[in-house]
């Protein structure tokens, strides 16, 4: 293993990564195509981080596999096409790291076909999330109460008004947002999910 270089990393990876890849060859391959898929749902959409945890969850007990042992083995399947798009790698690189890993032959050139189909997507979507985190300058946020309203049933509630600077690359802008406190309650739960999916994942 040592003496092997990989397109994907610079260093070598970890021999848990080896074991985790090579227990994907025990998988029949409509469960590793399934598995596959997953990956790259992942990481064309990774807002829906909170929708995949449940397919993990599902996938195991359809298939009497450990959840917790399935998630490993994704997080180092998703590590490879997740720093192959940030080195610009091809799919017969691609493949060759997997094969390298301990991956059989048939199953890397399907996650290597995958790989060429999906890459627009996943482009497309590699870009929008770097978009997205240089857009968002500062924010700021005060609590109010409802005053007055017509209707009655609102006066006394509690309201969040946020202020997000924006950079839309010809200078800065200022968006506003008005949340009740329940919404708020909702955003902060999808943003603390997309978090621990992030961290869980990283």
């Amino acid at each position: 293993m040592s003496g092997q270089t990989f397109h994907f990393s610079k260093e070598t990876p970890p021999d848990s990564m080896f074991s985790d890849i090579q227990t994907l060859n025990k998988f029949q391959d409509e469960q590793f195509r399934q598995l596959t898929q997953f990956v790259f749902e992942f990481l064309t959409d990774p807002t829906k981080s909170s929708r995949l945890m449940s397919q993990l969850d599902d996938f195991a007990a359809e298939n009497n596999v450990g959840a917790g042992a399935l998630k490993n083995v994704f997080k180092s399947i998703l590590s490879v096409p997740n720093s192959a798009l940030k080195k610009s790698l091809s799919p017969s690189q691609v493949k060759e790291d997997l094969v390298n890993l301990g991956l059989s032959e048939t199953k890397g050139e399907y996650f290597a076909e995958q790989w060429k189909a999906n890459l627009v997507g996943l482009s497309r979507s590699a870009l929008g999330q770097t978009l997205m985190v240089n857009q968002l300058v500062d924010m700021e946020w005060k609590f109010g109460v409802t005053a007055a309203s017509s209707e009655l049933d609102k006066v006394g509630n509690t309201f969040l008004q946020l202020k997000l600077v924006i950079n839309t690359g010809n200078g800065v802008t200022n968006s506003y947002m008005e949340l009740t406190l329940p919404q708020f309650y909702s955003f902060l739960h999808e943003m603390e999910k997309a978090k621990a999916s992030l961290e869980y994942l990283s």
